[in-house]
């Protein structure tokens, strides 16, 4: 048995809500209800209102008592979406994480669970170096979330299954809408650096594109992501070229494309644009972007004297983190990812990021694994060169690895 420090354990949600983070907080649960807590070395289990901000209220004021709660009302926390926490944006510096530290002691914290994305890995990793260096016995654990499906050591992370699949279904209906009574959509897509939610229109498809020209694609004919720069001169060739061959055209882009010189081409089109507390121009909580190229698209193949083809662009923002109808895998991984990192604090581990790595495709298998904080903290995974095919697309490597995560999709039909 290994050596054990008892006291208490504190449970924390970070960055942005997806529709399978709490089945991560009911699995961290479960697991220390059934493990540490009911061999003795846990205490009390405690959640933090607003992730760490939780830890520097005063008294107990931003702490949820979850020791004893029920298996049924963890169950429904588990199957509804968003941070049943709340959450919180904060990237606690060193300044910061000392101040969770001397909360930590003074709570008689000794297990931390961060779910969160690689900064709230960074700060697990931070806390962590500080309690050692002050001899304070505390084990910190990272649970990984995030649409964005950027962390480094993971298959995929928890969140991006669902949202995949948000992002499937709606390019499945749009298509048909754009169908019906054509023209040019452009759908705007979350991921300010990494393009895998953008990449995951592609399944709308119902099939592999098999290297075809744009016009030859089942929609979405165009797929834009960060990693490939963006030509705004390219781009209205490519979307004229499929228009005025089929009299419509979907697009998928994502709200971080970059020019050639890595520059956002989002603040390029509007100009000035709302600030978040990290001083990054606001992508998701704006449809100027669409606005933006919807307005590139009408002006650059209006052709003189002629008619303005039909534009339209949505923005797809915050829908695509916390739609109800998750995807069966995510929330089964999601859960079990949660649980693990309590099965690791039962066996002693700490300063420790819990991951996913795919074991099979042909049955899909994942199985849950640790990683050394440092590896995942604050450091970004990018969709990889097997993935992208040329400018406005994505290769059939990509639906493979993408289509065992989404579930069922419904089997849409034409006149």
């Amino acid at each position: 048995m290994p050596d054990l420090v008892t006291g208490n354990a504190a449970i924390g949600q970070s960055g942005g809500p997806t529709a399978v983070i709490n089945q991560s907080l009911a699995g961290i649960v479960e697991g220390l209800q059934t493990g540490l807590a009911a061999s003795g070395q846990v205490k009390r289990i405690i959640g933090l209102r607003h992730g760490v901000r939780g830890l520097l209220k005063p008294g107990a004021e931003g702490f949820v008592d979850l020791t004893t709660i029920g298996k049924d009302k963890l169950e429904a926390i588990a199957g509804t979406p968003s941070a049943a926490l709340g959450s919180t944006r904060d990237k606690p510096d060193e300044a910061y994480c000392e101040k969770i530290l001397t909360s930590c002691r003074k709570h008689e914290i000794r297990y931390f669970f961060y779910i969160g994305g690689n900064d709230s890995a960074d700060t697990c990793r931070i806390v962590s170096e500080k309690a050692r260096a002050a001899g304070y016995e505390l084990r910190c654990f990272h649970v990984p979330k995030t649409i964005d499906n950027d962390l480094l050591e993971n298959d995929h992370t928890p969140g991006f299954p669902s949202a995949a699949r948000y992002v499937t279904l709606a390019h499945m209906g749009d298509a048909l809408d754009n169908a019906s009574l054509g023209g040019i959509k452009i759908n705007i897509i979350m991921g300010r650096n990494a393009g895998f939610l953008t990449a995951a229109a592609s399944l709308a498809r119902g099939g592999q594109s098999d290297g075809a020209a744009p016009a030859d694609r089942s929609p979405p004919h165009l797929i834009y992501l960060p990693e490939v720069p963006f030509s705004t001169d390219a781009f209205l060739a490519d979307v004229e070229a499929v228009y005025a061959r089929l009299g419509r055209c979907q697009i998928a882009v994502s709200e971080g494309i970059r020019d050639a010189k890595g520059e956002e081409i989002a603040p390029k089109l509007m100009g000035t644009g709302e600030v978040d507390a990290h001083g990054n121009v606001q992508l998701s909580g704006s449809g100027a972007l669409g606005d933006g190229l919807s307005d590139l698209v009408k002006k650059g193949l209006t052709p003189k004297g002629g008619k303005t083809p039909r534009v339209r662009a949505d923005t797809f923002g915050y829908l695509q983190r916390c739609w109800p109808y998750t995807s069966p895998v995510d929330a089964e991984e999601a859960r079990a990812v949660g649980h693990f990192a309590a099965e690791l604090a039962a066996k002693g581990d700490a300063a420790v990021s819990t991951i996913l790595v795919r074991t099979s495709n042909a049955p899909y298998r994942a199985e849950c694994r640790r990683a050394d904080l440092a590896a995942v903290a604050r450091r970004t995974r990018h969709v990889p060169p097997e993935f992208i095919a040329g400018s406005n697309d994505i290769t059939d490597a990509f639906i493979d690895y993408c289509r065992p995560l989404v579930g069922d999709l419904p089997k849409l039909e034409r006149l």
